[in-house]
């Protein structure tokens, strides 16, 4: 049985056999007896993507991965960049440092920021991201065609990423046949990403998407 790890843009998480291109994590949030998630979603404001491979370190998903024998970070898995920073998390200065300090440079160019920090782009994401009480935004269709790239938005409560002109439907295997703008019929739209991360994806900030 697939073990409850792998998330949807949405950033809810769910046990289906695909893992993706990205773990990450927002904290403690399971039972290392059981690997079965508790009942608490996220530990932390810092919701972060990291490499499934880093440093030849081993990781027993969902196990006892700190010293003690104690749990470690839960392990989730994500289909690829744009799914993560849909969920609301953002690169992993630890493991992904460049992508990170590029990501937090483009937070702070999006918003006047001299001197921005990771803490400041968590609070902000912690407040918008579904998955922890933000709102969703409905969209105008004629705003769609001026999102950036990379932003996911969800229409009858399906996931698609946005891409030259046209929106991917999203699916855990991967995306499948893209529909333009123009012939994608609209129900109760809304933006998934949250609005700080479409920010930074408008300031530049490249995504990396499943193949």
């Amino acid at each position: 049985m697939p073990l409850q790890n792998r998330v949807d843009p949405f950033g809810a998480i769910h046990a289906v056999p695909e893992r993706g291109m990205f773990t990450g994590n927002r904290g403690i949030i399971h039972d290392p007896e059981t690997k079965t998630l508790k009942k608490k979603r996220w530990a932390l404001q810092a919701w972060i993507i990291c490499v499934c491979q880093f440093r030849n370190v081993r990781r027993e998903p969902m196990g006892r991965n700190r010293k003690g024998g104690k749990a470690g970070w839960t392990e989730l898995f994500f289909l690829d960049e744009v799914t993560a920073l849909a969920a609301g998390h953002r690169p992993c200065f630890f493991c992904q440092r460049e992508r990170a300090k590029d990501f937090v440079g483009c937070f702070g160019e999006a918003f006047g920021i001299a001197e921005p920090r990771a803490p400041m782009v968590d609070r902000r994401l912690h407040k918008e991201r579904l998955a922890s009480g933000g709102r969703s935004i409905p969209l105008a269709p004629e705003t769609l065609a001026g999102l950036p790239d990379g932003t996911m938005i969800s229409s009858g409560n399906k996931p698609y990423a946005l891409s030259d002109g046209y929106a991917l439907p999203w699916s855990f295997g991967g995306y499948q046949t893209p529909i333009s703008l123009a012939a994608l019929q609209l129900t109760d739209p809304f933006m998934i990403t949250p609005p700080t991360s479409v920010a930074v994806l408008r300031t530049g900030y490249r995504p990396v998407w499943a193949s």
